[in-house]
């Protein structure tokens, strides 16, 4: 059994920053309470780093009794955590100085990252379900942190979407084990194909409805418009973004190393949650004046695209490289139209943005970044991992999946317009001209996002060819 601690530099750097945070919050006195998010950056700088040296060394392994796996899709996958992770401290700043509850709040993003990291190497069925909670419990609480009315709703749905959607997700794991006497990946691989059918696919659903909560698909996306616009600007950041690179990527995983061998029709359930999610998340976006529900809606339509990449787990070489690549541009580009959202807190409906351009030509700038890449315009990183979604889904023989895609991303081009609109026009309101909404850490993460999200697009290539081939083993 290996128990190299090693390999799990990044989630330790993340539950020992937490630790020590909240127990250092308990006696900083509330100025100082900064130093604690100063802590939780340098965690996600040292997993950067850790992660950055055990993929140069190329080297794949196993911890826990193969529990965990530690691969180039586990890597991918932490780098796209951390890095987000960074970006939301960056924008959380202004929201939570000289809160007085600010240490938790740092010490709750900590423990959510820190579930989302176990999630996306999570390599068994009961890894998988603990860090599902490790996860989840903590975005609850930060979901309600302002604890205003619609903070608390936000919470309590969250929190009632996530109790039973795991009860499900536990139920299933419980029948997987019971149809293939194992909870690991790789056992499975060899038990299931005899398995009973039916025990195999109700015990799928059942995981698979858990997965779909954290990443807010059809059916369990109910509770991702509340909770977006309830929410804190951060924390809605949040939600909205690093739950679904933990659940797709162990969705992935669940499907490749699972239940490849399978006979259970999962590809194409997978591709039906897929295009009704895509179609129903842009319907959705159509009608909205918020911009927080704007980006709800969009956050829905977005997961239909990426469940493609699920669809063809086995039926396509392109696949896995795709979606970490698309996890990656949309991490990127969705939290920088959160930071500009964040940085003008007066700014709630899409008519309150008229006239950005004028008084502030750089959040407009951003904006039109974010909001034509998340449609999929180039050269941001959206457009390639679209580009090579579409190109894995017709290869996996979807071909109908992606012209319904193509379909989904023009018609999403209409409600972006919808807000990019009023930020050329003239108006004499001044919901965005409170002084404190230039500058701050929320304006240079929108800034950063905004620049990293077209460096990915235009250096996109060279990640293309760096991750040639199967990225699972």
């Amino acid at each position: 059994m290996n128990e190299n601690l090693a390999a799990l530099v990044p989630e330790l750097a993340l539950l020992g920053a937490a630790v020590i945070g909240l127990l250092a919050g308990s006696w900083l006195p509330r100025r100082r309470q900064w130093i604690v998010a100063a802590l939780a950056a340098v965690a996600c700088a040292t997993g950067l780093v850790a992660t950055a040296v055990t993929m140069a060394t190329d080297r794949e392994q196993t911890v826990f009794s193969a529990a965990f796996a530690v691969d180039t899709a586990t890597g991918v996958g932490r780098l796209i955590v951390l890095t987000a992770l960074l970006l939301v401290i960056g924008m959380s700043v202004e929201t939570v100085r000289n809160h007085a509850r600010e240490a938790e709040y740092w010490v709750l993003l900590l423990m959510t990252g820190a579930g989302t990291l176990a999630l996306v190497g999570a390599n068994d069925l009961l890894m998988l379900f603990a860090a599902y909670l490790l996860a989840s419990v903590p975005a609850y609480a930060l979901a309600g942190f302002a604890k205003d009315a619609l903070g608390t709703e936000a919470a309590l749905k969250y929190y009632l979407m996530g109790a039973l959607l795991g009860i499900t997700m536990l139920a299933g794991t419980g029948l997987l084990y019971a149809a293939g006497h194992a909870t690991h990946y790789g056992r499975l691989d060899t038990t299931l194909p005899s398995a009973p059918y039916g025990l195999v696919a109700v015990g799928l659903v059942g995981v698979l409805a858990g997965l779909l909560f954290k990443i807010g698909g059809v059916p369990a996306h109910f509770w991702v418009p509340d909770v977006t616009d309830g929410a804190p600007a951060p924390v809605a950041a949040y939600v909205t973004t690093l739950p679904k690179v933990g659940g797709l990527i162990a969705g992935y995983r669940l499907l490749h190393q699972a239940l490849a061998d399978s006979d259970v029709n999962w590809s194409l359930l997978i591709a039906i949650l897929a295009a009704v999610t895509m179609t129903l998340g842009n319907l959705g976006a159509f009608f909205q004046t918020s911009v927080k529900r704007l980006l709800a809606y969009s956050t829905i339509s977005q997961v239909g695209y990426l469940l493609m990449a699920l669809a063809v787990t086995t039926r396509s070489d392109l696949a896995q490289r795709s979606l970490l690549l698309y996890l990656a541009a949309y991490s990127l580009t969705n939290l920088g139209a959160f930071a500009v959202v964040t940085a003008l807190p007066q700014a709630r409906a899409l008519d309150d943005y008229r006239g950005l351009a004028r008084r502030h030509p750089g959040h407009a700038a951003v904006l039109v970044v974010c909001l034509l890449g998340l449609v999929g315009t180039p050269p941001t990183g959206v457009f390639l991992g679209k580009l090579e979604i579409f190109s894995a889904t017709i290869d996996g023989g979807y071909t109908w999946l992606a012209a319904l895609a193509v379909a989904n991303t023009v018609a999403s081009l209409f409600y972006y317009l919808r807000w990019l609109g009023p930020l050329f026009l003239t108006t004499d309101t001044a919901a965005v001209d409170s002084p404190e909404g230039w500058g701050g850490w929320s304006a240079v993460t929108a800034h950063l996002a905004g620049v990293l999200s077209l460096t990915l697009g235009i250096a996109g290539q060279a990640v293309l060819t760096v991750a040639e081939g199967p990225l699972l083993s």
